[in-house]
């Protein structure tokens, strides 16, 4: 994954939580600005003010309906994300697998009590 989405960091842009709130709040439909306003308690000039960040990096998109501007999630920056995500993933698979063996070693089988001082 390039480190940024269409010049944007991706971390910048999800390390705000209203921002997540929205993406959590699109990820099962679409949704007009004024239903993500009432869904997260946010006013309109603030809801605007996130979407269009979240638009420039590509995370969500719109299209005009009537006289509503309706908000979809997109994937592709997500499975970017992941993607990146993916060796530290397996970095951290590892050491716990491992410290799972260790605790096998140490710790008494089933049916017999750990002593404590």
């Amino acid at each position: 994954m390039r480190s940024t989405l269409r010049g944007v960091d991706a971390f910048v842009v999800l390390a705000e939580p209203t921002r997540r709130r929205i993406l959590q709040e699109l990820r099962t439909s679409e949704h007009t600005v004024g239903e993500l306003v009432d869904a997260l308690a946010v006013s309109q000039p603030t809801m605007s003010k996130h979407l269009k960040v979240l638009k420039t990096a590509g995370f969500v998109s719109s299209q005009t309906r009537a006289q509503h501007r309706i908000y979809r999630i997109e994937p592709r920056p997500l499975a970017d994300l992941d993607e990146w995500l993916a060796p530290y993933r397996e970095l951290w698979t590892t050491h716990l697998d491992a410290l799972a063996l260790m605790g096998a070693r140490i710790l008494p089988g089933p049916g017999h009590q750990l002593e404590v001082p």
